[in-house]
């Protein structure tokens, strides 16, 4: 598939674009700035309307000339770009860019006849994450079916940006799929951080205790280029298991008591379900810190 895809510079975007060619597919990263990878690149400003449409509807390298007929369409839009989380700048500029991009991205696509696009939404949708204070989970494991009011600008935007998803979905037909991307862990950062966490699990409650590794990130993406006919839809995403060395029924003692538990789970379960993705569109991570830490 020849894919258009915004924020390949950022930490997730380049994990996800390397797999996606690592399957054959053919991936366009439209950006503020290089990211170094082997693809060609856009350098533009999402949220301005016109150079967005402009982006996904115009020649990108010099090869496709060539052949003469005429600019070459996108099968699939993943949208990623986004400023990353609060407390980097104002609250405001936070909000406005990422609903704002979001808004210019899926608009382009589907009035340019693209009928597929995968955007990144997050774990912060549940509240939990940037909370002021501690915030439990209304019932564990969090799964799609959990509330999504949020108390910080960056969740807000994502709030938004899946309301504006549904909407277009709505009234153009086409796939339209959200990812509440739980906390990317690159595979460096497993040595890294994680003895933290072992040491300290309560450095993994705002994130409940889970995680995705990027490389998996990038396998959902793939599923979901893979599946079509769904309409709108979004999926939790994270790995199996917790980020955190103890048992989930420990989790629940020191961190979770009083709140419902709505299934039995096994001793290292993620709080974070994956498994409508893994029904759906036969998403299966296959990387963990504990593989990476023996």
């Amino acid at each position: 598939m020849r894919v258009f895809f915004t924020g390949g510079s950022g930490k997730a975007g380049k994990w996800a674009i390397q797999y996606l060619q690592a399957q054959g597919h053919h991936v366009v990263n439209v950006d503020r700035r290089p990211s170094g990878l082997d693809c060609p690149e856009l350098l533009i400003d999402l949220c301005d309307a016109g150079q967005v449409i402009g982006a996904m509807s115009q020649f990108v390298e010099g090869a496709e000339l060539d052949a003469g007929t005429g600019v070459p369409t996108y099968d699939a839009v993943v949208h990623f770009a986004a400023i990353p989380r609060v407390m980097i700048g104002t609250d405001g500029e936070c909000f406005r860019q990422n609903t704002l991009t979001t808004y210019n991205v899926i608009e382009a696509a589907v009035k340019l006849g693209v009928h597929k696009v995968i955007f990144a939404s997050s774990e912060t949708t549940y509240a939990i994450c940037f909370a002021d204070g501690e915030l439990k989970p209304d019932f564990v494991p969090v799964d799609e079916s959990h509330p999504t009011v949020p108390h910080d600008s960056y969740a807000m935007s994502k709030v938004c940006n899946e309301v504006t998803a549904r909407s277009f979905q709505a009234r153009t037909g086409a796939d339209i799929y959200g990812l509440r991307i739980n906390n990317v862990i690159e595979p460096h950062e497993y040595a890294e951080m994680f003895p933290a966490f072992m040491e300290n699990p309560a450095l993994r409650r705002r994130n409940v205790f889970a995680y995705i590794d990027a490389r998996d990130l990038g396998h959902m993406v793939d599923c979901c280029l893979k599946t079509d006919g769904m309409g709108y839809q979004v999926f939790n995403v994270s790995n199996d298991d917790m980020s955190v060395g103890i048992t989930s029924d420990q989790v629940i003692e020191q961190f979770y008591h009083g709140v419902e538990v709505r299934c039995e789970m096994d001793e290292n379960e993620t709080f974070f379900s994956n498994k409508k993705a893994k029904r759906i569109v036969g998403f299966e991570p296959k990387h963990s810190w504990r593989d990476a830490l023996n």
